[in-house]
């Protein structure tokens, strides 16, 4: 991302070096003299540039004028507040050794102070061209600074690629926030990232171990994956996998989920005589396991509730399949209570075990990576402080510390898929997400503009993925393997996605430019909150959402079902919706579950912003796979068994801007409708609405990766 700059100058309200600087210079007009700026080396071998025949103000230093003020790092200067609220600020170059402009919303960068742009609603009028006309044909002729690595022949006009695929990654953001304070998050690195997921991989056996060991069960299903969620609620460690510094220290959810599972694991039986079988194994694993309890009056009700049941067994014959169920759950109620009273100790024994094995596997990593930056010469200071907060565009995040030199990584492509590899770990994506990886990457990266640490940031983006949901892929060691192999599938549901025609729906019905729970991966809009800032900001990522705080904007919501996390996001969105009094939208979608029903859709329901709420009906609709990066795209599509319910959380400027009417909430539910996205698809590759057919191209190669692409592979190109 765009490293801070290390001293920023403050916009105050008094006279600068810099105002007496441009009255002792005169105006220079049609000077065929070079500027001194461009008479500094250049790291190519052009020549330098010389600014012939343009009306510009250009300051020109004269060492030898005593009217002329000496700059200092301390001088201030003042900006109109349209420019302030733009977005630019005044910072200082060390290089030059004067100050310069800074928009955080474009990343621009200018000598001279811009002209301010004529406002207009990103909604009604995305282009401007409805606002008052401009003033000249050299309104804003200012001289841009011009960054060390760019060349000296750059074109002046920013040119965009349109990459299609299931997502809108042109879709400005209508999001306000506050300014905020440098991450002090360290920039990921491969070889850090490999020994973390080394780590947590170790952590993830070491739970499997434990509870066959000490309980006789498997791990539950997927619950290690909703422990690393639930723990982040309440995590505030530095490591941004390994939860490190949690209160309480023993998570409820790990503990019933284990609890849960004991004596047996309990499934539902196809057949009759599966149900029978189940019935005798569970008597007699909780005959076994009451002799734990030190309660003689628990161990006498177990004992005679399993004699019961291997009795009743014995004399029934011709028992139903709802005889032996009904059985069952008699049993469990009865016995269940004593127990989870005997293994109570060291059911709480494992999560504590597991918690302290994980700070002590963020320690590890935080004293490697500390190393690796002492090895390079870079120092991890504190953050400059930002008194002075103002209302901005969202931006992405910033990191205060330097990135370190990254390594080589091993780029294999293939037909559909591409193998990233580094020391012979390799990852797998689809080469269309890989090139939706690198119009993000151009979009909100701003310290690679050659693409140099690219393939480096994806590989550890992708690491960071696989292992915190349990991925195991094609073991990879080689660019021959098999693309028809996509691996174990853990935790999808926590990635899974909605439906395109539902994303297109909320942009174009409820002005929605920001999604609350996503990754670089699934993402439809080019900014979203997800799990990780260090490895996702590069791709568009705005940190965590529970540390998030929007002013304005409209929001789609699909958290990750975690019971937690969702109660936890639900409490969020009412702290800001009270904190704001500007135009704020919340579209959530939460499964309606309700034997029993989570805190969450309680909270939802009963919530004073709440402006609507409709249900989806289970198996009516589908949900985007949690690793669509790596399937075909024949297995995107996943019917959800359960139903949806969708909540508006507005406040009273947002239902004015956004409200559910009847129209445009009956035309987000067609849109849910099975098969629409199929539609969809046809009737994009029939007529495609970006762009003429025979100007979209086939296959839209990744520049960075393929400077060499012929004329007509080249991707379309629109000037911003």
């Amino acid at each position: 991302m765009n490293e801070v700059k290390p001293e920023l100058v403050t916009t105050m309200a008094s006279s600068s070096a810099w105002d007496a600087l441009h009255q002792s210079v005169p105006i220079t007009h049609s000077s065929p003299m070079p500027h001194p700026i461009h008479n500094m080396p250049h790291d190519g071998s052009q020549p330098p540039m010389v600014m012939q025949n343009m009306a510009v103000h250009i300051p020109m230093k004269m060492p030898d004028s005593p009217a002329v003020v000496p700059m200092s790092p301390n001088a201030a200067m003042t900006l109109p507040r349209e420019l302030v609220a733009q977005g630019w600020e005044t910072c200082w170059s060390k290089r030059e050794n004067r100050p310069y402009f800074f928009n955080r919303v474009t990343n621009e960068s200018m000598w001279e102070m811009p002209m301010p742009k004529p406002q207009f609603d990103p909604i009604t009028d995305p282009l401007g061209i409805c606002g008052p006309a401009s003033n000249g044909p050299n309104h804003n002729m200012g001289l841009k600074r011009r960054s060390s690595e760019e060349g000296v022949g750059a074109p002046p006009i920013k040119k965009i690629m349109i990459l299609p695929g299931p997502w809108d990654l042109e879709v400005p953001t209508n999001v306000v926030i506050y300014e905020r304070q440098p991450s002090t998050l360290l920039h990921p690195h491969p070889e850090i990232e490999a020994f973390r997921c080394s780590l947590l991989m170790k952590l993830r056996q070491c739970y499997q171990e434990l509870c066959h060991s000490r309980e006789s069960i498997d791990a539950p299903k997927d619950s290690f994956n909703r422990w690393l969620m639930e723990r982040k609620v309440y995590d505030t460690g530095v490591d941004p996998l390994l939860p490190s510094h949690c209160f309480p220290e023993i998570s409820m959810c790990m503990y019933k989920e284990i609890m849960n599972d004991v004596p047996l694991k309990l499934v539902r039986p196809k057949f009759t005589g599966d149900a029978r079988k189940q019935l005798s194994r569970y008597a007699e694993a909780a005959k076994k396991m009451i002799d734990r309890n030190p309660s003689a009056e628990s161990r006498k009700i177990v004992k005679w509730q399993a004699e019961d049941t291997f009795q009743w067994l014995r004399r029934t014959v011709g028992a139903t399949y709802e005889d032996f169920q009904e059985r069952l759950n008699h049993l469990k109620k009865q016995c269940q209570p004593h127990l989870a009273e005997a293994v109570k100790g060291s059911v709480e024994g494992i999560c504590q075990k597991i918690y302290n094995l994980s700070a002590d596997h963020a320690k590890k990593v935080k004293e490697k990576h500390r190393d690796l930056l002492k090895e390079q010469g870079i120092q991890v200071i504190a953050p400059p402080q930002m008194p002075n907060l103002r209302k901005v565009l969202c931006y992405a995040v910033q990191f205060s510390v330097p990135c370190p030199r990254l390594p080589h990584i091993e780029y294999l492509p293939e037909r559909e898929q591409t193998v990233l590899r580094f020391q012979g770990d390799a990852v797998t994506i689809n080469n269309t997400h890989l090139q939706k990886l690198e119009q993000l990457y151009r979009y909100n990266c701003f310290d690679d503009k050659k693409f140099e640490m690219f393939l480096p940031r994806v590989w550890c983006l992708l690491k960071r993925y696989n292992t915190f949901l349990g991925y195991t892929g094609p073991s990879s060691s080689s660019s021959s393997s098999s693309s028809s192999s996509h691996g174990i599938y853990e935790g999808q549901a926590t990635q899974g996605a909605l439906p395109i025609t539902v994303m297109e729906s909320l942009h174009r019905t409820f002005g929605v430019s920001f999604e609350c729970f996503a990754s670089p991966l699934n993402c439809y809009f080019r900014q979203f909150c997800s799990a990780f800032a260090d490895t996702d900001t590069y791709f568009g990522s705005r940190g965590p959402f529970l540390d998030f705080k929007p002013v304005a904007g409209s929001f789609a919501a699909n958290p990750p079902f975690s019971e937690e996390l969702m109660e936890a996001m639900v409490n969020h969105m009412e702290r800001v919706l009270s904190d704001s009094a500007e135009p704020l939208s919340f579209v959530v979608f939460i499964p309606d579950w309700r034997d029993p029903a989570p805190n969450a859709l309680l909270k939802l329901e009963a919530s004073h912003f709440k402006r609507k709420q409709v249900v989806v009906p289970g198996t009516e609709h589908e949900y985007r796979h949690g690793y669509q990066h790596v399937v075909p795209k024949s297995e995107i599509n996943i019917k959800c068994p359960h139903g949806t319910m969708v909540v508006w959380l507005q406040n009273a400027a947002g239902f004015q801007t956004w409200g559910p009417s009847e129209e445009r909430v009956e035309a987000l539910l067609e849109a849910f409708r099975p098969g629409r996205e199929r539609e969809r698809d046809r009737q994009e590759l029939l007529s495609p609405h970006r762009a003429p057919t025979e100007n979209v191209p086939a296959q839209l190669a990744p520049a960075a990766l393929n400077p060499h692409t012929p004329p007509d592979k080249a991707p379309v190109e629109l000037p911003v």
